[in-house]
């Protein structure tokens, strides 16, 4: 090793040439040291939405993201994958993108939200201070609502409803399934993330079965007596797969008070169902760090200014997504990317002194049934009283008999959906 001898000069402007270089290289260093702190814990939808949205809004903002997986598994067009029709890569994203807008991402879990002192302690021992904070929290579930259903439970009989690992696991369990098996799925009470999202399961199932296993049959037992766009999921089911789809309401016992992870069996106040493949999906509340951060009511959701998406509980902290009391609004995807939006805005609004702008809200939500068949549902809301109402023109649904011309749009119309929401998001 040949070493050159270094004087004091020259350390000096190596060193200032090194800091220069490492700045440019690096536009989220310059972000951080611009502006107003925002954090944003929860990197799905909602909070990548916003990260990027409050970037966008001001430039000067030091944002940070908060997330303590690498790569997020996306729900919408999950159960495509557990029918066989999509690649579980096709569900997953990673934060590269954002961090060359310029945002900070900090792979961790939160462990600590003190909203006194503006601050957030990571999992890493890492602390880290804001002037606003976003929490997009997503859903958690009550376990042991359902006698004999807690986590353990899940690795048994899945929920498949957040988690690469469980999707793949429903997935399995189907490919294993013999023909003449019984797949019974439990939908929750509401309220609930994606409330169509067990239904088009039930459907794009028995398509797998169909083409499978022909022999088998899907049963679907339900907390409730009715549900969204019931009519176009029960035509389907009627006309896709004749016989293969039984639909339980609450009144008919439909309600699930028990299950039987050993032997799959799920039971009614009226009923036992022995199942080759089971799939719970269990009651649901804000997710772990809304209770963390002291946003959760006695409901276990966030209740909101709904124009800034600000917690009623807790100053200086904003919840978006499905976590959010948000009125009539469903729990979805596509919801919690508009809320990002509108929640980015406000916190740039309030901290330049200014009121934010009354927000007009969108959402829309896909039902994939076959490849070639979707069903869906657009909604547009604002503020009514303090809560967010169904407005002009209202919710527009997917119409009766439709042609099969219609039904393969909308299928065209959800892939391109979810490419372009997710290209937006995390591309």
């Amino acid at each position: 090793m040949i070493r050159t001898p270094i004087n004091r000069r020259t350390l000096l402007k190596s060193t200032m040439a090194a800091a220069a270089s490492a700045a440019m290289a690096s536009p989220a260093v310059r972000a951080q040291s611009a502006g107003p702190r925002v954090v944003v814990i929860g990197g799905g939808f909602g909070g990548a939405s916003c990260a990027r949205a409050l970037r966008k809004a001001d430039p000067r903002l030091a944002v940070t993201l908060v997330e303590q997986n690498r790569t997020y598994v996306a729900s919408p067009m999950s159960n495509a994958v557990i029918a066989g029709l999509r690649e579980p890569s096709q569900q997953e994203f990673g934060y590269d993108k954002l961090s060359h807008d310029g945002i900070t991402v900090a792979l961790a879990a939160a462990t600590k939200i003190d909203p006194h002192a503006r601050s957030i302690t990571l999992a890493d021992g890492k602390s880290l201070a804001y002037d606003r904070l976003v929490l997009s929290p997503g859903i958690d579930f009550r376990w042991n609502a359902i006698q004999g259903y807690d986590e353990a439970a899940s690795a048994v009989i899945p929920h498949a409803y957040r988690g690469g690992d469980q999707i793949a696991l429903l997935r399995r369990q189907l490919d294993a399934m013999d023909d003449g098996g019984t797949v019974v799925i439990a939908a929750p009470v509401n309220p609930a993330r994606c409330p169509p999202a067990p239904y088009e399961r039930a459907g794009i199932i028995a398509y797998y079965l169909k083409t499978k296993k022909p022999r088998s049959k899907v049963i679907v037992l339900d907390a409730k007596d009715s549900f969204t766009m019931q009519k176009q999921f029960e035509e389907a089911w009627n006309a896709l797969y004749p016989g293969m789809v039984e639909w339980v309401s609450v009144s008919s016992g439909g309600a699930l008070t028990s299950v039987d992870a050993k032997t799959r069996t799920l039971a009614t106040d009226f009923d036992k169902y022995e199942a080759t493949v089971a799939n719970v999906i269990p009651p649901q509340k804000a997710g772990r760090l809304a209770e963390l951060a002291g946003v959760a009511d006695r409901t276990g959701w966030c209740p909101v200014d709904p124009a800034t998406f600000e917690s009623k509980l807790q100053p200086n902290i904003h919840v978006i997504g499905d976590a959010a009391i948000a009125g009539a609004m469903p729990r979805s995807a596509a919801a919690a990317t508009s809320q990002a939006k509108i929640c980015a805005n406000a916190i740039v609004a309030l901290l330049g002194g200014k009121t934010p702008a009354a927000p007009t809200l969108t959402s829309i939500c896909f039902s994939l049934l076959a490849p070639d068949y979707a069903i869906s549902q657009r909604g547009t809301y604002r503020v009514v009283d303090g809560q967010y109402n169904e407005s002009d023109p209202g919710i527009i649904v997917s119409p009766l008999a439709a042609a099969p011309a219609v039904r393969s749009g909308e299928a065209k119309d959800a892939g391109a959906w979810y490419a372009d929401t997710t290209a937006g998001v995390f591309g």
